[in-house]
């Protein structure tokens, strides 16, 4: 649960209005009006608030901004202020603001969270203080640069890819490894889904003494998934209490990956799972146990990621460099993972019997340290029985 203005919100409330983002105006009003406009509101103006600095506006001085939301006969505001040290925001509506937008809740609901091509902005209303001067066409006042870029954050997706993102955020996706390419490559069709994302390890590439124990650091690929990933709900979890970096759109929960009981516990928080990513201790035991657990919870079209698959290798991790196809390594786990994908053609002859996730996975994808399994039905139907039998040679 998120504290928002003094008012509690809870993943449920953002999940309902990305949703009704993507429907007819009456269901967003219902939606609105069921969850409270004050706080529909609120949650918009965090979101564009999260957005604002990608790229940042470079200013001199502050410039303030009034988003004014009608709903029915009343209406909410915020003042926003933008200035060199960032962006704050507050409800009120008594001081008179370089840039003032009034919008339907409804229609900014629609453009700030619902479908790329379901962009609203018929209905808004912008007023620019300092155009009455000639000098403006000339050399723009700050608060037009200001005003774009609000406007941008409100309807353009900007596009940037998970490599900047990872940059931005200080995810060790890239950099430290070369992962996003592979992550901009599986998840670029799924981007502008209402998406349940959950993320082993929520890490911490500013440590302290003792590492990543640190309660206070973390969650930097987390705020990258969030920006990648606009209509999404985002959670990660820790062996380290890291609740306090949660976020709209981000909830952290404390669970051990190891525990198919705490994971379970998860689980009931999130709902089905659209992706995961384990980037969590990368101890085979552990991989395996979290992939057991939660690979049934992810829905049919979703994605589950391991990341790190070099420790499968190494001792210390639980990992093996003399037996390369054992079961109790991640990547010999995955290796068996492969024969289960083509599990209708093997011979009836074979004392292989029917695995866990054989009808579940309808895809296998292996790149430097990483894989990506695919959710869904694997029934396609082997080979011509014919052909399939053991060949007879002719004497």
């Amino acid at each position: 649960m998120i504290l928002f203005w003094g008012a509690p919100v809870v993943a449920d409330d953002i999940a309902r209005v990305i949703s009704a983002a993507g429907c007819r105006d009456e269901e967003i009003a219902a939606v609105i009006d069921s969850v409270g406009p004050g706080r529909v509101a609120g949650m918009l103006v965090d979101e564009i608030a999260y957005r604002w600095d990608r790229p940042p506006v470079e200013l001199g001085e502050e410039v303030v901004v009034q988003l004014c939301f009608r709903h029915g006969a009343s209406g909410i505001s915020y003042l926003v202020r933008v200035d060199p040290a960032g962006v704050t925001y507050e409800p009120n509506d008594v001081e008179k603001p370089h840039v003032r937008v009034e919008q339907d809740l409804r229609e900014a609901v629609r453009a700030v969270f619902g479908p790329g091509d379901g962009r609203a902005a018929a209905g808004r209303r912008l007023e620019l203080r300092g155009l009455d001067s000639p000098l403006a066409f000339v050399r723009p006042p700050p608060a037009f640069r200001v005003a774009q870029r609000l406007l941008a954050t409100m309807d353009d997706r900007d596009g940037f890819g998970l490599t900047e993102l990872a940059g931005r955020y200080g995810s060790d996706k890239w950099g430290i490894h070369r992962y996003t390419q592979h992550y901009q490559h599986h998840f670029e069709p799924l981007r502008d889904r209402p998406l349940t994302v959950l993320e082993i390890g929520v890490g911490g590439l500013s440590v302290s003494a003792n590492g990543y124990g640190d309660p206070t650091k973390g969650g930097e690929s987390l705020r990258m998934w969030k920006h990648y990933f606009p209509r999404a709900l985002v959670y990660g979890i820790d062996i380290v209490d890291k609740r306090a970096l949660s976020e709209q759109r981000i909830t952290i929960l404390h669970a051990d990956q190891s525990n198919p009981a705490e994971l379970d516990e998860v689980v009931k928080e999130t709902g089905p799972l659209d992706i995961v990513i384990d980037d969590g201790s990368h101890r085979s035991e552990h991989v395996i146990t979290s992939f057991r657990t939660l690979f049934p919870r992810v829905r049919d079209g979703g994605l589950y990621v391991i990341e790190d698959l070099q420790t499968s290798y190494w001792p210390r991790f639980g990992g093996n460099s003399d037996v390369f196809d054992g079961p109790s390594t991640s990547v010999g786990f995955l290796k068996a993972l492969v024969d289960g994908l083509h599990y209708e053609e093997i011979l009836d002859s074979s004392d292989r019997v029917l695995g866990d996730f054989d009808r579940a996975i309808k895809g296998l994808h292996f790149y430097h340290n990483i894989a990506f399994v695919e959710k869904g039905l694997n029934a396609e139907g082997g080979g011509p029985t014919w052909l399939r039998q053991p060949s007879r040679r002719r004497r």
